[in-house]
């Protein structure tokens, strides 16, 4: 019985070493890149077309996988090209024309770590060309136009400030899990290990009495 007292607290120490072994090694796997502002900023309003939307993320992503879809009022798919990556900023070019209205940006890249994320934002063209299709004259739509804001627009030369994503996907942590799983697994091996040290020192005390 005191041989297995005096193993306890050994066990005990070895117990909080691997947990924290296994938790460290789990954080960061589970720590998988994210958006941390769009360009213009979620919900901005803009004074004219921008040329190009973007997207900025924790780490730098894959140059595979990546796609944007920028869409207006009407449903107009506006994204112009490949999606252009450069450090941590994930761009897409956009084609001329757009008409004034809201816009939609759904954004899909390959994280650093191999994990696909994707999101959505949101922004509103103050002035535009007033047509949904370049190169087709349409009447502007009444929905689109009544979208914007006549309060609080920004003035022509202003730069939004990048804001944070409306939408985006944010992988499950299983650090916590990994962890608990081996916290419940290492308390039932030393609960087996001490019943075990125990019954072994209550058969040497009984043959030591014969």
């Amino acid at each position: 019985m005191r041989q297995v007292r005096r193993q306890l607290p050994g066990l005990v120490l070895g117990f909080f070493v691997l947990a924290a072994v296994v938790l460290g090694l789990a954080g960061p796997a589970s720590a998988h890149d994210a958006a941390e502002s769009t360009r213009p900023a979620q919900g901005a309003t803009v004074p004219a077309p921008p040329a190009e939307v973007s997207v900025t993320f924790s780490n730098t992503p894959l140059g595979i996988g990546s796609s944007f879809s920028v869409k207006d009022a009407a449903g107009t798919e506006w994204a112009d090209g490949a999606v252009q990556i450069v450090d941590t900023v994930a761009t897409q070019k956009l084609r001329p024309g757009g008409p004034a209205g809201g816009y939609t940006v759904a954004w899909r890249v390959v994280g650093s770590d191999s994990h696909p994320i994707e999101g959505t934002f949101t922004f509103t063209v103050a002035s535009g060309s007033g047509t949904s299709n370049p190169g087709t004259s349409t009447t502007g739509s009444p929905t689109a136009a009544a979208a914007v804001p006549g309060i609080g627009t920004p003035k022509p030369g202003v730069t939004e400030e990048p804001g944070e994503p409306a939408n985006a996907g944010q992988p499950f942590q299983w650090s916590i899990v990994i962890f608990a799983a081996v916290a419940v697994g290492l308390l039932v091996a030393l609960g087996v290990l001490a019943r075990r040290r125990l019954t072994g020192d209550e058969e040497t005390a009984g043959n030591g009495e014969e």
